[in-house]
């Protein structure tokens, strides 16, 4: 009840906030929303499967040409549905190769898999089109764009809970726990994971289509593998086995990430670096499990029950 409650305000101010602010602090928002958007979809299924996924660049990266290359023909906000689309097939047909693999062979895959896109699309348009980059013209109102990238925020969060507690969740972590056993108890994994794959894809790409007409220009650099690491750090960092872990991750480390490149922009990438190593060392289930652990267990005195395993 309380969570509802503490929600439903969370939800009215994120409404009200672009009406009352000054446009730096309204793109700030749309940035930390479209954070928290990509790091709960990277949770999907990475969270509780724990396979490495480093494509959410990928799927971003289509997203947004989804918007510079149909946008013109598709009235607002189709492109972001058919960016969903895309990326949901694209996650299928990637899923069904790299998701037989495991460990670091998956975690490399799909880091290539944003490369490989990349480059495909700089050799296209420079041999076939003629042109590096695409022109976004008439894009919608920045409130529009906000409030766009809420809805989808919304929608994430609202995934996010309903599927930990289907039995495609339960699902989901049971493979994550031990994927031989799960594959016993007569548990597609294939299709579980690659479903959630796509799920998780589609939300990626959505956010991408609805990003990119804040930029003038595109170009192939959109598919920044930035983008995946900070997907995978704001989860950690806030607890990836959680539904509000990622959020709390992407609010911080967004606000945090503003602070840094504004004041000390060379020590920027420095600082991603050492926080996801203290989170590695010091905090496995990340700010949201440090907050539900025991007063003993904080103070390394037993609590009575076994500590839980990290995740």
């Amino acid at each position: 009840m309380v969570a509802r409650l503490i929600g439903a305000c969370a939800l009215a101010a994120l409404v009200v906030i672009p009406q009352v602010v000054t446009p730096y602090y309204r793109s700030l928002a749309l940035a930390i929303l479209a954070d928290v958007t990509l790091t709960v979809a990277w949770a999907f299924f990475s969270g509780p499967t724990r396979y490495l996924s480093l494509a959410t660049g990928a799927f971003f990266g289509a997203g947004a040409y989804v918007t510079a290359v149909a946008g013109k023909g598709l009235a607002w906000p189709l492109p972001v549905v058919a960016a969903a689309v895309v990326g949901a097939v694209m996650a299928l047909v990637v899923g069904a190769l790299a998701l037989r693999l495991r460990g670091p062979y998956f975690a490399v895959f799909t880091f290539g898999l944003a490369e490989l896109t990349k480059h495909t699309l700089i050799w296209y348009e420079t041999s076939v089109t003629g042109t590096v980059g695409r022109l976004i013209l008439a894009p919608p109102a920045p409130l529009v764009l906000y409030y766009t990238v809420l809805v989808l925020t919304v929608l994430a969060v609202a995934t996010s809970v309903l599927l930990r507690r289907s039995r495609w969740g339960y699902a989901l972590v049971a493979i994550g726990a031990d994927e031989e056993r799960a594959a016993t108890l007569s548990i597609d994994t294939t299709r579980v994971k690659v479903g959630a794959f796509a799920l998780s894809a589609a939300f990626m790409a959505a956010v991408g289509a609805a990003m990119a007409p804040r930029w003038t220009y595109l170009d192939p650099q959109v598919f920044n593998p930035l983008v995946s690491f900070q997907a995978v750090i704001m989860a950690l960092v806030g607890g990836a086995s959680t539904v509000v872990g990622p959020i709390v991750g992407a609010v911080f480390l967004g606000l945090a990430s503003e602070i840094l490149l504004l004041r000390f922009r060379y020590v920027y990438m420095l600082a991603l670096g050492l926080t996801l190593i203290v989170v590695v060392l010091a905090l496995p289930s990340g700010l949201v499990g440090l907050a539900q652990r025991p007063p003993q267990a904080a103070r390394g005195r037993p609590s009575g029950r076994p500590p839980e395993a990290a995740s």
